[in-house]
């Protein structure tokens, strides 16, 4: 008899089998919601800093535009120099462009020609039209104007980067959200 009951208890019941699989099953299904988190996470904070980065990056190529003094050889007054020309909208910046000319109204709130454009999900340039390219995976918008307290001297910057898929659900942009960029810079003329 000794040997019998040894034996009738040397193995998992049916019912002890189905619920550690339960438990497997269950403990799976938690690691794998968590796994999809943290990808959204992942995800969202590449777009944040890839937002950062683009703004910068436009935000650098407006205020390497000339706004400047030069002196003139024959005359002491200095001569204001300025780019009213070149097309930061475009990769390689053609002079057929408004440079540091006053933007539009709404320019950072929809896409104004000249005041646009459109990147991939590598940061490569796609386009500059008033609507995305279909491989455009980040819209950037800028908006230039003098300052009423001193406008022949200092301009105000402002670019904002935020993705077209947010864009697009939002409609018109009217202020900054989590995943959108928004730098802003004052230029004033050096060299008076």
């Amino acid at each position: 008899m000794r040997r019998g009951s040894i034996e009738s208890n040397s193995g998992f019941t049916l019912v002890e089998a189905v619920i550690a699989v339960g438990l497997c099953v269950t403990a799976a299904v938690g690691v794998a919601q968590l796994i999809g988190v943290a990808t959204r996470a992942v995800r969202s904070a590449r777009e944040r800093t890839s937002t950062v980065i683009f703004a910068a990056a436009k935000m650098d190529e407006l205020r390497s535009l000339a706004w400047t003094y030069e002196q003139s050889l024959s005359d002491t007054a200095a001569i204001p120099r300025s780019d009213f020309e070149t097309d930061v909208s475009q990769p390689h910046h053609p002079q057929s462009g408004p440079g540091l000319s006053a933007s539009p109204d709404g320019t950072l709130a929809a896409n104004t020609l000249g005041y646009v454009d459109y990147l991939d999900d590598a940061g490569r340039w796609v386009g500059r039209d008033t609507r995305p390219p279909s491989d455009a995976v980040f819209v950037r918008r800028w908006a230039i104007w003098p300052l009423s307290a001193d406008p022949e001297r200092t301009l105000v910057l402002q670019v904002l980067v935020t993705t077209v898929r947010d864009d697009r659900a939002r409609g018109a942009w009217t202020g900054p959200t989590g995943s959108d960029a928004l730098l802003w810079s004052v230029r004033t003329r050096k060299g008076q």
